[in-house]
């Protein structure tokens, strides 16, 4: 095992992926010699040549036509976004040919294409480059959506990533990229998509998160468990496809949940939860589910982002309500 953080456990991924299949190809806005704004690609310009690993212009547009065209000749393209507030223009790219490649072409073409993207906030950066978009991408049915909160997930996941035969959009949390290392193996393993991760066990109450907002829920289970509240945690990980047999039955366990999730609280991942708990388990629920997020408001400049983001406080009151209710 080998001590990794999360953006040394990424660059692992697509390593261990580009020395099993030629087919693997890295492109993006400064991933070959620079490494990529966040030198996760680091090093692998150098070690797989400039045919592998390429610099193109900035133009994500681009970027997301080549990634397609590339996958339905049969290679599989990693395609950076630089920064997720960066897709608008290759949303075309992304949700409508690559997620419908496999439907509109009757299962002739597929898209095996994974879009890595950093994004979230808690670093102070400039606007567009922090926002959580994974709402938009999760709407659109033929893409996956991935969300790592720990570097031995985010090596497994990618690598499962690299090998689907469909599009996944692969979101990485900027906070998490140097937060913490981990046993990571130097090999290659997968971490399976659409399945959630128990990261506490609990009997009180359930609290579903994923990314960064994992470990906000952790510290704050943490402390409940100072009261004598047992709260279990659950990474979802893969946010499409859901794993809601998870989801379900730690609902059916616990009859109290929360969610937490840094994007802005509307129409977002913990609204399609709440929907699938109700639709499946609310004979099982003691208190309404709730929702832990970001206000719905533009992500703010950086000198207030503190008091914008959930924290571990707003999920203990949000635990408090429902175990109160």
């Amino acid at each position: 095992m080998a001590q990794m953080n999360m953006k040394e456990a990424i660059r692992d991924a697509m390593r261990v992926e580009m020395k099993r299949d030629a087919n693997v190809l890295i492109f993006g806005e400064d991933v070959g010699n620079v490494g990529g704004v966040f030198r996760v690609t680091e090093g692998l310009q150098k070690e797989f040549g400039e045919q592998r690993v390429i610099d193109t212009p900035l133009a994500e547009s681009a970027i997301g036509g080549m990634a397609v065209g590339l996958g339905i000749q049969g290679f599989r393209p990693i395609a950076e976004i630089q920064f997720v507030g960066f897709i608008f223009e290759a949303l075309d790219q992304i949700l409508v040919q690559a997620a419908r490649m496999r439907y509109r072409s009757g299962g002739r073409y597929n898209s095996p294409v994974v879009f890595r993207t950093p994004f979230g906030g808690g670093v102070k950066a400039a606007e567009l480059h922090t926002d959580s978009l994974e709402g938009l991408i999760a709407q659109t049915p033929g893409i996956k959506l991935v969300i790592p909160s720990s570097p031995y997930d985010a090596k497994g996941l990618l690598i499962s990533a690299i090998r689907d035969n469909d599009p996944v959009f692969f979101m990485e949390h900027l906070n998490l990229y140097h937060a913490f290392r981990d046993e990571v193996p130097e090999g290659e393993y997968t971490v399976e998509l659409g399945k959630a991760n128990v990261v506490r066990e609990g009997s009180n109450v359930t609290i579903l998160s994923y990314g960064l907002m994992v470990h906000t829920a952790v510290k704050a289970a943490e402390e409940l468990e100072k009261n004598g509240v047992k709260a279990e945690v659950i990474d979802l990980r893969t946010l499409v496809p859901l794993d809601l047999d998870t989801i379900l039955a730690s609902v059916k366990k616990t009859n109290r949940v929360i969610i937490v999730q840094e994007a802005q609280k509307s129409a977002g991942i913990a609204a399609e939860v709440i929907a699938q708990i109700n639709e499946h388990a609310l004979l099982h629920l003691e208190a309404p589910v709730l929702r832990v997020a970001a206000p719905d408001t533009v992500y703010p400049f950086a000198q207030i982002e503190d008091q914008w983001l959930p924290t571990t406080a707003r999920i203990i009151e949000g635990v408090n309500k429902v175990l109160e209710f």
